[in-house]
Formats: structure tokens, C-alpha cells, sequence
């Protein structure tokens, strides 16, 4: 049979063994996530990073003498990591359970995984700061070392270890969730805490320790993974966005569905690596779409609905701040200044970036979708552009039109396979699909791979405008910014924009008026998508470069950071909100990885202290002066109260 396939048994055994390892990997974690989803409702994006810290801590261990010379400490080996370094994992989790966690319980689930996003970055960028990119190297337990010769393959004596090893924790944990008395519990403080406090039990506590035990999962998952793969800070968000596919497949909170799917899934991808190598690094996420498409609960699971308390928007109509015809005139005015008191290339991606994150807004502060594929749009519209620039030679005007028209498309297609799901489901499906884009820029020819696209030419605009020079094209990327503001102010004071809001506040209400919500939401979507392109092409010919961090998934966390640093909701805050980023970016490029600790800091201060960022901030204090002046005006009544002086009433 191997004959007539014409493929070596070595090598398809081989790469099922492969597939078996990073399966069950798959599982273990996959099966923290589901925990803490199915308990929490918390998307833990920080989890790569604990898997991290849990090959860190093995290798810690073992380096005891080494980390602290002259203290006479012992190396403790691979066994005493194993118990060890979980236990101390879930320690750090309870801490950031206790500290961070706890405070987006209530709150609408994009701020859990916002939150979780900003902690994973401060973990991987410090450990970024200490170790780069180079990774750690742990040597296999010598009693696990050798193999078995089983004829056709070699089976490594660790690998086969970590298979059982891995299979037995993930059931046992299945077993004492589902069928155990502390399960029951566990499952029964979620969904109605006050009747099992009313047992006694402290159900803050218990859910606390739910997060360490997940937590605590990925921990001995990093400690078996390092003697397999580099110990190293790259290692947990290379498999995060992996595992959060597995989960969404099997079906969020689906203890069983994390454990199944993660095997299956690791068996599919060494399959794929043997009959097309191509496509193994974007199988999963394909068939993530294809599941989420006809089973939008995932396979074992159910769909969770997704709430949006009143601060996910904070934008005031009667507010000065909400005055788009002003603001395009004070922003044209000053953007024509800016160019002559900072650098002009700052200025303009400062522009772009801008104009990215409003678009992005339009979607999540307006709709109240959460998207993470943005960069799709972006990343995508900046390499047609650029192609079409520099090898087909289309005029600058053109090449970007034509990434608008891609991004557009694109927008349209993702949209139509995601908007019918909410909340982490409509994420994770947008993530997904974005990943399959990145893939594919990898290995496109046409793309350049890691090098990308290089040398773009700036041409002439309408033939005659030369944007080599600097100051023409500052204007010209200007004058794109302002279009696009003035595109999203139009948008969102429109009718359309109005039902926008009422599907975002109340969608059952707005389907029991007679609206088609997935067609106002899929068209809200597309033009989203539209926007993000033509800051996407417009930024490949300003820098001249269109590169494989356009399509990262990263880029999407940017304008999901910029966007709550401004405000989420509101039409100013994005565009605070990215001068407040790219001026950070700026000033603080000299510390290198720490950059990214700030960045993740910011994530975390504004989801928990700044949710309505610095632009809905500061109207809710405008708002406050206006009520008080009211008031004082009123003879301490409002509008609202009704008048007690008698002789007034008279």
C-alpha cells in the first residue's frame, strides 16, 4: 500500500508519531483553557505564556548551581520539576487570578481576553528582555533516554512517555470534573454561586483554585515540552492561537471536546505533513472555519452569548468630543502644521495607524463585535498595493485602490463565514481566518516569504505630484485620513450607523423591529475591512515596504489597544488613542523587548482601571460638570426631578 502511495512507512509513521506528540500537547493544553472558559468564562490568553513558564522553571531547576553560585544549591532534575513546577505555575495564576483576573468576571468577554492578551505580553516581553530569541536547551531524563526498534521506526522512550503520561492526567482531569462531587461543585459555582455559597463553601476561593489547576496544566505541559522542544519565550505564543483553535473546534468549556479534538487535530497535521507539507501549518484553522460554519458551538459544546455592559461604549451624541465636523476641521488644521514640528514619516504613520484603528472601532465600538483578524485586511491590502506598485506598475492612487479591493473582498468573505457568531467564537473565527492569510503570504511566491515586499515606488500622484518628496506624500496620506474620518463620521451619525448602535445595545430587539441584523452587521463589517485596507495600502507606499508583521496577528492587538486607550465607541478615541501608541513607541524604542512589556502594561491598566479610555473618560467628566452646573442653575433639581417648593409648584 506505502508503494502504490509512494510514501516511506518511516516517514508517515514518523510524522504520525509527530503529530501524536503535538496532540497530545494540544490536549493538555487545549484542556487548562477549556477549564478555565467552562468555569470562568475568562478566553486566557496569557496560557501560552504560562506553558512558558513552566519549561522556564524546569530548566531553572536544573540550573540551580549555575543561577546561584556560592549557595551551595542542588540541581533538581526533570522528576522534581514535574512536581514542582506545576504547583509553582499555579501559584503565579492564583496570584494573577486574585489580582487581575477576578476583576473582568462580570464584564463583557472581550475584556477578559484583552486583559489576558496584556499579561501574556508583560510575561513573554520580560523573559524576551533576559533571554532573546535563543532558546534554552534541557536534556532528556537519563532513565527516559534510548528507544524501542520497532522495525520500521525508532520510537524515542521519552516521546512514548509523554504520550501515556499526558493521555492520563487529561482523562483523569475529565474524570474528577464530570463525574466527582468537587466537579459538581465546580460546575454548579458557575452557574449559580449564590445557592453554593449558601452551602458554605467560598466560591471566590474555589474559583481562584480552578484558575491555579488550569493554569497549573499548562505549567506541566511546558515541563514535559522541554526536553522535546527549545525552552525558549517564543515557545507559548507560537502554540497559543493553536490551542485556542483546538478549543473553539471542540467547543468552548468542553472538557471532553479539548481533549479528543487535540488528539485528532495532532494526528491530522502530521498527516498533512506527509501528504502536502504546505499545509500543515494552516490545516487546523481550516477546519476550525469549516466546523464553526455548520457547528457554531464547536463540536461538544455550547454557545455562549456574549453581554455588552454600557462602558464597552462610552460615546456621548451631545458631546463636543463626539463632534465629527469640528474635529475633521481642528485635525486638518493641525495635521497641516505637524509635518513642519515632527519628523514626516512619524507623522504619517501616525496617520495611517490612526485611520486603522477607527476602522477598527467601527466594528468593536460601534457593532460590539469583538474582531481579531483585522490585520488580515491591513496586511493584505498592503501587499497588493505594493505588488501592484513596484511590479505591475500601477499608478500610487491605483496600487492603493486595488488593496482596498482586496481588503474589501476579503472582508466580505470573512464576514460572511463569522458574523453569525458572538462573542469569543466571532474572535477566535476571525483570528483563524486571518492565520490561514499569514500562511499563506509565508508561502506565496508572489509575497517574498520573510523578506516581503521591498522598494515600493511612491510614482506620481495622478502623474504629475511627486511623493518622493516628503511633504507631498505627508499630505497626500493626510488627506487620505481625513477622507476616511470623515467616512466613519458619516457612517455612524447615519441611520444605518443608528441601527448599528441598537444591535450592539439590544440585537433581540433589533431583529423583533424587523431589522436583518447579520446583513446590517455583515455590511458594517465590509466596510470595516475596506477602511483597515486603505490604511493597510497607504502605509506599504509610505514606508515602501510591505512585510509579513503587516499580517501578524499582533497588528490586530495594536488596534485593539489603540483603540481602548482612546475609547472604545467613541469617533475621537482611536485616533487618541494611536498618537498615544505611536508616540510610546517612539520614546521608548531605545529599551528594546521592553516595549513590549509596556505595551502589555497598557493593555492591562486600561482594561482595569480605563475601560472607557482617555476620549469616554473625559466626557463622562464633561458630562458630570455639565449635570452639576444644571443642577446649581436648577436650585439643586434637575431636569428629571420634580420641583418640592410649593410656592414654585404654584
Amino acid at each position: 500500500m506505502f508503494e502504490i502511495l509512494g510514501i516511506s512507512p518511516v516517514l508517515l509513521f514518523g510524522q504520525l508519531l509527530i503529530g501524536l506528540i503535538n496532540g497530545v500537547f494540544y490536549a493538555m493544553m487545549s484542556l487548562g483553557v477549556a477549564i478555565i472558559f467552562g468555569m470562568l468564562r475568562i478566553g486566557n490568553f496569557v496560557h501560552g505564556a504560562q506553558y512558558m513558564l513552566g519549561a522556564f522553571g524546569a530548566w531553572y531547576l536544573l540550573h540551580l548551581p549555575d543561577l546561584f553560585p556560592g549557595l551551595g544549591l542542588p540541581s533538581l532534575g526533570y522528576w522534581w520539576a514535574l512536581v514542582l513546577v506545576p504547583f509553582g505555575v499555579g501559584l503565579i495564576g492564583a496570584f494573577m487570578e486574585r489580582v487581575f483576573i477576578r476583576k473582568v468576571y462580570d464584564l463583557e468577554h472581550a475584556y477578559g481576553l484583552l486583559l489576558t492578551v496584556g499579561l501574556a505580553m508583560m510575561i513573554e516581553g520580560i523573559f524576551n528582555v533576559g533571554y532573546g530569541a535563543a532558546g534554552q536547551q534541557y536534556s532528556v531524563p537519563e532513565s527516559l533516554r534510548g528507544g524501542i526498534n520497532l522495525g520500521f521506526m525508532f520510537m524515542p522512550l521519552y516521546r512514548v512517555w509523554v504520550i501515556v503520561f499526558a493521555l492520563l492526567v487529561c482523562f483523569a482531569t475529565w474524570y474528577v470534573i464530570e463525574r466527582t462531587k468537587l466537579g459538581s461543585y465546580l460546575r454548579a459555582a458557575t452557574e449559580n454561586p449564590d445557592l453554593v455559597r449558601a452551602f458554605g463553601i467560598n466560591v471566590p476561593r474555589m474559583l481562584m483554585l480552578t484558575y491555579a489547576f488550569g493554569v497549573g496544566l499548562a505549567g506541566l505541559a511546558g515541563v514535559m515540552a522541554a526536553p522535546i522542544y527549545q525552552v525558549s519565550p517564543q515557545m507559548g505564543q507560537s502554540i497559543i492561537i493553536t490551542i485556542f483553535a483546538v478549543v473553539v473546534i471542540g467547543g468552548m468549556g468542553s472538557i471532553f471536546g479539548a481533549i479528543f479534538t487535540g488528539l485528532m487535530l495532532g494526528l491530522v497535521e502530521g498527516l498533512t505533513k506527509v501528504f502536502y507539507p504546505q499545509g500543515s501549518t494552516t490545516v487546523i484553522f481550516i477546519i476550525m472555519a469549516i466546523v464553526l460554519v455548520f457547528r457554531p458551538a464547536g463540536l461538544f459544546g455550547k454557545e455562549t452569548s456574549a453581554h455588552h455592559p454600557s462602558d464597552i461604549a462610552a460615546a456621548r451624541p451631545g458631546s463636543i468630543l463626539e463632534n465629527g465636523r469640528l474635529w475633521l476641521a481642528v485635525m486638518a488644521i493641525g495635521g497641516s502644521i505637524l509635518p513642519f514640528m515632527v519628523y514626516p514619516v512619524f507623522a504619517m504613520k501616525m496617520l495611517c495607524l490612526a485611520l486603522f484603528a477607527s476602522a477598527y472601532n467601527l466594528v468593536f465600538g460601534y457593532v460590539g463585535l469583538l474582531a481579531f483578524g483585522h490585520a488580515a485586511f491591513y496586511g493584505s491590502s498592503a501587499y497588493v498595493a505594493a505588488h501592484t506598485a513596484s511590479i505591475w506598475g500601477f499608478p500610487t492612487e491605483v496600487a492603493i485602490l486595488s488593496g482596498v479591493a482586496a481588503a474589501t473582498a476579503l472582508g466580505a468573505l470573512f464576514g460572511w463565514l463569522a458574523i453569525r457568531r458572538q462573542g469569543l467564537y466571532f474572535a477566535m473565527i476571525t483570528l483563524a481566518l486571518a492565520q490561514i492569510v499569514y500562511f499563506y503570504a509565508i508561502q506565496a511566491s508572489w509575497t517574498h516569504g520573510e523578506d516581503g515586499i521591498q522598494s515600493v515606488p511612491r510614482g506620481y500622484l495622478f502623474g504629475v505630484i511627486d511623493l518622493n518628496e516628503p511633504l507631498n506624500m505627508y499630505f497626500f496620506v493626510l488627506a487620505i485620513f481625513l477622507a476616511g474620518f470623515a467616512a466613519i463620521y458619516r457612517i455612524v451619525r447615519s441611520p444605518f450607523g443608528q441601527v448599528l448602535k441598537s444591535i450592539r445595545e439590544n440585537e433581540p430587539r433589533s431583529v423583533s423591529l424587523g431589522y436583518s441584523t447579520d446583513r446590517f452587521k455583515l455590511i458594517a463589517f465590509t466596510l470595516s475591512a475596506a477602511l483597515a485596507g486603505l490604511a493597510g495600502g497607504t502605509k506599504a507606499i509610505v514606508f515602501q515596504i510591505a512585510s509579513l508583521a503587516d499580517l501578524y496577528f499582533m497588528t490586530s492587538a495594536d488596534a485593539l489597544l489603540m483603540t481602548l486607550i482612546g475609547g472604545v465607541g467613541t469617533l475621537l478615541g482611536p485616533v487618541v488613542g494611536a498618537i498615544v501608541v505611536v508616540t510610546m513607541q517612539k520614546e521608548l524604542a531605545t529599551l528594546g523587548s521592553w516595549v513590549i512589556v509596556v505595551q502589555g502594561s497598557a493593555f492591562v491598566l486600561c482594561v482595569l482601571f480605563l475601560r472607557k479610555g482617555i476620549v469616554g473618560t473625559l466626557e463622562d467628566f464633561l458630562a458630570r460638570r455639565a449635570e452639576r452646573k444644571r443642577i446649581a442653575v436648577n436650585g439643586g433639581t434637575t431636569a428629571s426631578q420634580p420641583v418640592l417648593d410649593p410656592e414654585a409648584a404654584s
